[in-house]
């Protein structure tokens, strides 16, 4: 008999073990290797789940059709279902082959531009243009299939607390407050244009107002920014709202939403409640608001040890209100010549740092500064640091923005570079107490660090017009291994709160009712207290899947440059498509 579902004609290889030794089955798919070994000729058939081994033998009628195979081509087989002798427990059929009796070639293939397999060192560029072949390799399939689990994982454990799924508008307005949009040119509407959303930010906060109460969806988002390794010009993020609740309440759903991930799609038990640590906190000690704490290498401020120096380099640092802070590499100082220290000099510079300072402790001191330090302030820093043998203490003083970031920078370079991180743990936490602004040199002006529907903590709201620095917000961050895997807050749902925050972002009326006219207009109809957040569905998958190119787990995903090699998308479009939209293209 066939071993198939009575309305799917396809078995999948992985649905075949020892317990069907001796039945006869059918199989589909591509060719992955062929070996002639005495005779026998055995046949690696791959699908999506798996390989499986065929044999033909040489009094096979199918025999000479054996003998022609290649590479990729698609075949189905049926035969019967034996014991390996030879088992091979890399693959989960590796106890079993079938022995042809009926061979049939469904399709042929050209000699591939790429190797389907995940060892090769094709490059990234030419598996990109010929992505439909790349998807065929175990990894990318695997990839694929955990973001599938992870789907249904949200999906099912968001049903069974009452949210809805709604799917909200693609084509919507252009509010820029943030990132560029990419924008749609109407038809209809000669010289107007929609905007691809960079959120569903608005439209779930009016599914709010509008009663629903509880909404999710699994929403595309596009930004028109610079890209990075983890991020894409088109991405998905798991984008959840609710009424009636406060920073705690939201919290705690996200979190038992990734724990109840974790725990379904890799079977990893999440210790609840997740830490929870202030911006503030996590600036000063690990220099950035993602905070990677699988490893150590705090940010210790030193500021302090020389405010009574003699030292020209920190005495004028002092003097100009910056900061002096540290990172103890420990039992690292053997592995960081000059030339090595060279090199994280220039790495730092590269986030504005002016330079890098450095002390080796053995019996002695020795570095860059020791020569301009006492004796008493060197076992100063020993005794302040807890210094061992062989360590190694690298020094920025500057800005607290320039110091902060920089150190952060160099933290999570030491430990990659020395292997202090173990990447089968995961570290996750939750960052709260945002600030609700931030400079922007460009704009000249302060910016809103989230969005401008963030709600300001209760007791800041008088510090939205004159004290912008010191305002903080009600929002907060889900960090995964160093990644911020998503974040949302308490949405302003006061109308007087939003045109506070409004003024405090210098828009005028004209552009408050240009942007977003419809959404100040919505708040005045009794708009519920609402708040939610968004997770990265590509970030959180490319976390799971242990990569660290969120390429791996997109089907079809874009190049660092926003192209698409294989369909070569953008392309031009001819002048009767651009006459009808009434747009000319400049030079």
């Amino acid at each position: 008999m066939n071993i198939r579902k009575d309305y799917m004609k396809k078995t999948f290889n992985c649905e075949i073990s020892d317990k069907n030794v001796g039945e006869n089955v059918e199989v589909i798919g591509w060719v992955s290797k062929i070996r002639n070994l005495g005779g026998l000729i055995f046949i690696d058939l791959r699908d999506r789940t798996s390989i499986i081994q065929l044999v033909v033998n040489p009094e096979s009628e199918y025999y000479n059709e054996a003998l022609n195979l290649k590479n990729e081509y698609v075949i189905k087989a049926s035969g019967k279902v034996s014991k390996r002798l030879t088992p091979n427990e890399k693959i989960i059929t590796g106890n079993i082959e079938i022995i042809v009796n009926n061979l049939e070639l469904l399709n042929t293939s050209n000699e591939l531009p790429i190797q389907i397999n995940d060892f090769s060192n094709t490059l990234e560029d030419t598996r990109l243009k010929y992505r439909y072949l790349d998807l065929r390799r175990p990894a990318l399939i695997k990839n694929l299939e955990l973001r599938h689990n992870i789907t249904m994982s949200i999906r099912n454990y968001l049903d069974k607390l009452n949210f809805l799924e709604i799917e909200t508008p693609i084509l919507c307005k252009s509010t820029p407050e943030g990132a560029r949009d990419y924008l749609v040119p109407s038809r209809i509407f000669n010289g107007k244009f929609f905007a691809l959303p960079q959120s569903p930010q608005i439209y779930k906060q009016l599914l709010m107002v509008g009663g629903i109460e509880r909404y999710f969806q699994i929403a595309k988002c596009f930004r028109d920014e610079d890209l990075r390794a983890d991020r894409q010009p088109e991405f998905t993020q798991v984008d959840v709202e609710m009424s009636f609740v406060d920073e705690d309440d939201v919290i705690t759903i996200g979190e038992n939403l990734i724990a109840n991930i974790f725990k379904e799609t890799k079977n990893i038990d999440i210790k609840l409640p997740l830490l929870r640590m202030k911006y503030d906190d996590a600036i000063n000690k690990y220099g950035s608001d993602k905070p990677d704490l699988r490893f150590d290498l705090e940010i210790k401020d030193i500021t302090k040890l020389f405010l009574n120096t003699e030292s020209i380099l920190f005495k004028t640092a002092i003097e100009n209100n910056h900061i002096i802070n540290a990172i103890v590499a420990p039992n690292l100082s053997d592995k960081y010549s000059r030339k090595e220290i060279d090199k994280l000099t220039e790495f730092v510079k590269t986030y504005k740092a002016k330079g890098l300072a450095y002390i080796k402790y053995e019996d002695t001191f020795s570095g860059s500064i020791v020569k301009s330090l006492k004796e008493s302030e060197l076992e100063t820093i020993k005794n302040e640091l807890n210094l061992k043998k062989n360590d190694i203490v690298f020094i920025v003083f500057d800005t607290k923005k320039v110091v902060k970031t920089a150190l952060g920078a160099l933290r999570n370079k030491i430990a990659k570079d020395n292997n202090l991180i173990d990447e089968d743990t995961y570290s996750l936490l939750v960052v709260t107490d945002f600030p609700s602004f931030e400079w922007s040199d460009e704009e000249n002006r302060f910016m809103a660090c989230h969005h401008p529907f963030t709600a300001p903590k209760d007791e800041d709201i008088d510090k939205l017009l004159n004290d912008k620095e010191n305002c903080y917000s009600k929002a907060y961050d889900f960090v995964i291994n160093g990644y911020e895997a998503g974040g949302g807050s308490i949405r302003i749902h006061n109308e007087e709160i939003q045109e506070k925050m409004f003024k405090a972002l210098e828009l005028t009326d004209e552009d408050i009712k240009e942007k977003f006219g419809f959404f100040v207009d919505a708040l005045k109809y009794g708009t519920p207290p609402h708040g939610g957040f968004a997770l990265g569905l590509d970030r959180l998958t490319m976390i799971l899947s242990n990569t660290t190119n969120i390429r791996d787990v997109i089907a079809f995903p874009k190049t660092a440059s926003s192209n698409d090699l294989m369909s070569d998308a953008p392309n031009v479009v001819n002048n009767e498509q651009l006459k009808e939209l009434g747009i000319k293209v400049g030079e």
